[in-house]
């Protein structure tokens, strides 16, 4: 049998993969060309960031499983996938942790203007720094997390750290649910309103595609901070930028871009008020990448040798 890897797979991962049973396959040109070339008899595919498309998809007669490293797949064809019968895993429980620590960062750098404070110490203003107004404690503030997943649920529990206030807006998940967390569920249009710091966790679709625009920007506090380490389409980054530009809030964090990597002439990258922004690796932390990359193939080797990964498959109503 083998098992293609698209993009680097950690090295722990791969020790798992029995040398007796299964060839593996590190395809590094993801070209469409390349990979309906290097795809077509393979059995398994571990992939991180690139594109499978149905036209390459269509490619891979033996295909029996897709393993993506990691918890979004929106670069992989769900839709062509459930018409073959062809189950998609992800790693389910790996990046909850390294995720809501890169929100938390974020939080407190925007509140406390890091990156101002550290430019005034390396350009020798440093007695300037009782100059920077309006910096914030987190003990106490409104957060509003949209979505309650893996990543929400971590985060609330940093959350309650700081004793503040945590509001959830996620219409699957239920009140009795959000409220043994000790969150309180709320309407998103009231949630935007009452919140210091929003932080997206949600997928991007057609229900969540522009969720935050300059109509829901308009609803913020001045002082409210927003972190995406989602999707890029989910907040409109035109509309941040108008936001950011105008002092209509007060901050924001993205890890996730509209197009990424963001064009050399991107507004979002020369926009100045309290901006941070890193390049989608908020999940990369090093024991992020093992377990990822560990979960990535455990996940293949279970499904081929029989054994149940369903709660890792996004796509499991195929197997029923």
């Amino acid at each position: 049998m083998k098992i293609a890897t698209i993009g680097e797979i950690h090295e722990e991962g791969l020790k798992l993969i029995p040398k007796n049973k299964f060839d593996i396959i590190k395809i590094t040109d993801t070209s469409p060309k390349a990979l309906i070339k290097n795809l077509s008899d393979v059995e398994a595919i571990a992939i991180r960031t690139s594109n499978l498309s149905s036209d390459i998809l269509s490619e891979c007669k033996n295909l029996k499983i897709v393993s993506r490293h990691g918890v979004g797949y929106d670069n992989v064809d769900i839709n062509y996938l459930n018409k073959k019968n062809i189950p998609l895993a992800i790693t389910a429980t790996s990046n909850a942790v390294s995720v809501a620590e890169h929100v938390l960062m974020m939080m407190l750098s925007l509140s406390r203007k890091l990156i101002k404070c550290n430019s005034l110490v390396k350009n020798n203003l440093f007695t300037e720094g009782e100059s920077i107004s309006s910096t914030y404690e987190l003990y106490k503030k409104n957060i509003l997390i949209l979505g309650f997943g893996r990543i929400g649920k971590v985060l609330q529990k940093i959350c309650h750290g700081f004793d503040m206030n945590i509001y959830v807006y996620d219409p699957f998940i239920s009140e009795k649910d959000i409220n043994s967390y000790n969150c309180k569920k709320i309407e998103f249009m009231e949630g935007i309103e009452i919140a210091d710091y929003i932080s997206i966790h949600m997928p991007l679709n057609h229900s969540t595609k522009n969720l935050i625009t300059k109509k829901e920007l308009e609803k913020m506090k001045n002082t409210c901070f927003i972190i995406n380490t989602a999707r890029g389409g989910i907040l409109n980054q035109k509309d941040l930028i108008w936001a950011l530009d105008n002092k209509v809030i007060g901050g924001a964090g993205l890890d996730v871009f509209t197009d990424e990597p963001p064009k050399k002439a991107d507004p979002i990258l020369i926009s100045s008020n309290n901006l941070i922004l890193t390049p989608h690796n908020s999940a990369l932390t090093l024991e992020c990448r093992i377990r990822m990359g560990i979960e990535t193939i455990k996940n293949i080797i279970s499904f081929i040798e029989g054994k149940p990964i369903y709660s890792n498959i996004i796509n499991r109503e195929i197997l029923t």
